[in-house]
């Protein structure tokens, strides 16, 4: 194919290091002037012949099992890029991509990298509200989904979607198309490769913030291949891993953290799944001899609760991860006699920073923090209300910059004057403090919700209710839950008309196309919303008085 074209000029509204930070960063070896296209095309050659995906699926799924060498990775990635570039996405164009966990997921990834384009991760879960959403606020071009049957959903989503955003010219399946572009069509279409520079933006993640629909977070090449390799380091990947991913690989942490980029970048192999259930994972991981997984806290009681009935091998697992919340302490010591295993704990956010524990960890401390961070560069600062650092072991709010953490949400500037001090450290609204030099996350200060890992806003979830004919007015907060960590209540102020059910809102939200996973849990009906001294509704009076009714 062609040679390599001149770089992009900078993305308008990519807030970047300033240029002495990422001077030091660069002298100091963290960033190495290597995009992810190139080095995905790297890792492709190194070992071309080795496994290197192994699709997973879920139970009943029609070609589980079916094992992607590198060479058949990288022969994948240019077809499918050779698709993109006839149908019109070139350098810098946002693609949504909607992918479940899958080699074409992976195939689609390295595909855009290496045509410059940008794709904007969205979650299986989400559904045509916070599609429009991130179609409309990255000007998307392009839409990805798995395939246009009407099970599931997508291509109903992309009509909906194409009507109402301008910008969205092109749909395009990983999968058989009756009316989009399949991307699974052969190609001889000759792509320029057009190279990016290793500082510009690679892709976006999304935020799990507590205000409205999910920020957008721009990854630069330079940060995300740091992230990678140091994360990969400190789990102690190699040529013989082979990585469970249940977690989504639109997610950070099963994306890079180490996640399946990591895994690729050292000649592992990678099963997709996203079944996590023990029933589905413990057998991909006798048939394949899985050594790492990782997992969120819901996730990770289930498999200690179903591995010692199981008649499963689980003597391959070497590592396990557990991270998205904090892991209690009973469950963390259980791990290692349950599966068998090393347990790894993991905090850490799209926007970068990550903590984890490490091989040279003593027992107690891996069963109590979260770790370290990755880089020594990491800079931590717990502060309290009026931003003065406090002694460790004291708790605060936590702030964090580095060599991978942003230093602004894309085009938001409102939210980043009040989200980055003005030295750039990221104020992430977690309570924390450090112990043994190691984090221990006590909370949150934001009203967002973690819900066996997944991140509700419960403004978003307002917005819509308020919407609902039969609600007045109406709250979003969290409860505690054994087995998610929170659940989502929605509290409505009482209508003498009469209040909508549990189910209706349900419905409604379906109907709106939300995603399942933000549905509430619980309904509470009150005749008035406590409030602070300022006028404005008291969250934590409302969440206490909640509890204390549990």
């Amino acid at each position: 194919m062609a040679g390599e074209t001149g770089t992009e000029p900078a993305l308008d509204g990519f807030v970047p290091w300033p240029e002495e930070v990422a001077s030091r960063y660069r002298s100091s070896g963290y960033w190495r002037g290597r995009t992810l296209a190139q080095l995905s095309r790297d890792w492709c050659a190194a070992w071309a012949d080795r496994p290197a995906l192994v699709a997973g699926g879920s139970s009943g799924d029609a070609g589980m099992n079916a094992v992607w060498t590198y060479a058949e990775l990288d022969a994948r990635a240019d077809a499918i890029a050779g698709v993109l570039w006839r149908t019109g996405v070139r350098p810098q164009d946002r693609v949504v991509v909607h992918l479940p966990n899958s080699p074409e997921f992976v195939a689609v990834l390295f595909a855009l990298f290496r045509i410059a384009a940008l794709p904007v991760l969205a979650l299986p879960a989400h559904r045509s509200s916070e599609i429009r959403h991130l179609v409309r606020a990255t000007a998307a071009t392009a839409y990805v989904i798995p395939h246009d049957g009407p099970e599931t959903e997508h291509a109903a989503i992309a009509h909906e979607v194409a009507a109402e955003a301008p910008s969205l010219r092109h749909v395009l399946t990983a999968g058989p198309a009756r009316e989009f572009v399949s991307l699974t069509e052969p190609s001889r279409t000759e792509v320029p490769w057009p190279s990016a520079a290793p500082s510009q933006v690679a892709f976006f993640l999304l935020s799990g913030g507590s205000t409205g629909a999910p920020k957008l977070i721009p990854r630069t090449h330079d940060d995300y291949a740091c992230n990678i390799r140091l994360s990969t380091a400190r789990a102690d990947l190699s040529a013989s891993t082979v990585y469970l991913t249940t977690v989504p690989l639109a997610h950070n942490y099963g994306l890079g953290c180490p996640g399946i980029l990591g895994t690729l970048s050292v000649g592992g192999t990678a099963v997709c799944t996203d079944d996590g259930t023990p029933a589905r994972a413990f057998s991909l991981i006798e048939s394949h001899r899985v050594t790492h997984a990782a997992l969120v806290p819901p996730l990770a009681t289930s498999w200690l609760d179903a591995a010692p009935a199981s008649r499963r091998d689980l003597s391959s697992l070497v590592l396990v991860q557990v991270g998205g919340q904090r892991f209690d302490s009973a469950n963390a010591v259980r791990v290692s006699g349950t599966l068998g295993c090393r347990l790894q704990q993991s905090f850490g956010m799209a926007e970068g920073i990550l903590c984890q524990t490490g091989w040279d960890d003593p027992d107690e401390l891996v069963h109590t923090t979260q770790g370290r961070p990755l880089a020594e560069h990491d800079e931590i600062l717990i502060v309290d209300a009026a931003g003065r650092p406090l002694p460790p072991g004291e708790p605060g709010q936590l702030l964090v910059r580095g060599p991978y953490t942003i230093r602004g949400y894309y085009r938001d500037e409102d939210y980043n004057r009040t989200a980055f001090t003005p030295d750039g450290y990221l104020r992430t609204g977690d309570l924390a403090h450090l112990r043994h030099g190691r984090l221990v996350v006590d909370g949150r200060l934001t009203d967002v919700i973690n819900r066996g890992g997944n991140k509700i806003s419960p403004g978003e979830l307002e917005d819509h209710l308020r919407a609902h004919p039969e609600v007045a007015d109406v709250v979003v907060v969290s409860i505690p839950d054994p087995f998610l960590g929170e659940q989502t209540c929605v509290v409505l102020r009482d209508r003498p008309a009469g209040n909508p059910d549990l189910a209706s809102l349900r419905r409604f939200l379906a109907e709106r196309g939300v995603a399942r996973y933000k549905w509430p849990d619980t309904l509470r009906v009150v005749g008035f919303f406590p409030r602070t001294a300022a006028g404005k509704i008291s969250r934590a009076e409302l969440r206490a008085g909640l509890v204390r009714e549990v």
